[in-house]
């Protein structure tokens, strides 16, 4: 198994930066945008649940529609392709049951012997205290993924923009999300940086790494 080597992880995480100008000229080739794609299913969440979908935006008409409800920002035109994050409005018993289906499915067991670990997820997340606050829960495990897929996509040499500078429910009219289950949380084009872009050669500020790491 090949690995990248601690130096090139660092390399790469202080080459990225959120990119404000994009290449339009520029697109992910194919091979590539399958990683990524393969990278964001790979994003650990909370109990295995994956509450969330990502809706991946490629049509220039529809990214022209999105852009206004983006603060009128170009990286959502001009990148190669656009990334809208989902979080799942509600979780209930039928999503658990459809999860532990999956893992008997891929794991080759039975769901009878799933059900203590059903009983525990329904128990928090259905009729516990946390189900009050379950679309704040499904939205982390979303920025979950959305970290992953940007150090991803840094380690490849894809250039992204986290982006919250949007409306949420006009995202979700445009994309047809109503009554979908799921609603939008945060986007993140991603492609190549232009030449023009001036952001991308000034230095990183960062705290020292003393402000921020405590050792016990």
């Amino acid at each position: 198994m090949t690995t990248s080597t601690p130096n090139t992880l660092i390399d790469q995480l202080n080459w990225r930066y959120a990119t404000k100008v994009f290449d339009p000229a520029r697109k992910i080739p194919a091979d590539l945008w399958q990683e990524l794609e393969s990278a964001l299913i790979l994003t650990p969440s909370s109990f295995g649940l994956q509450p969330y979908k990502f809706v991946v935006v490629t049509d220039p008409a529809l990214k022209a529609k999105l852009r206004p409800a983006s603060w009128n920002q170009g990286q959502v035109e001009d990148c190669s392709h656009l990334v809208v994050f989902l979080a799942q409005d509600d979780m209930s018993e039928a999503n658990i049951d459809e999860y532990l289906a999956r893992i008997a499915e891929v794991r080759g067991v039975s769901t009878e012997s799933l059900a203590g670990y059903r009983s525990f997820m329904v128990g928090d997340l259905v009729q516990g205290a946390r189900h009050a606050v379950i679309q704040e829960w499904a939205a982390r495990q979303s920025y979950i993924a959305l970290g992953n897929f940007m150090t991803s996509a840094a380690v490849l040499g894809v250039d992204t923009c986290p982006m919250e500078g949007l409306v949420p429910a006009q995202y979700d009219e445009i994309l047809g999300l109503t009554g979908s289950g799921y609603h939008t949380v945060c986007a993140c084009p991603a492609g190549y940086r232009s030449e023009s872009d001036k952001y991308a050669t000034l230095p990183k500020v960062r705290y020292a790494k003393e402000r921020l790491i405590i050792n016990r």
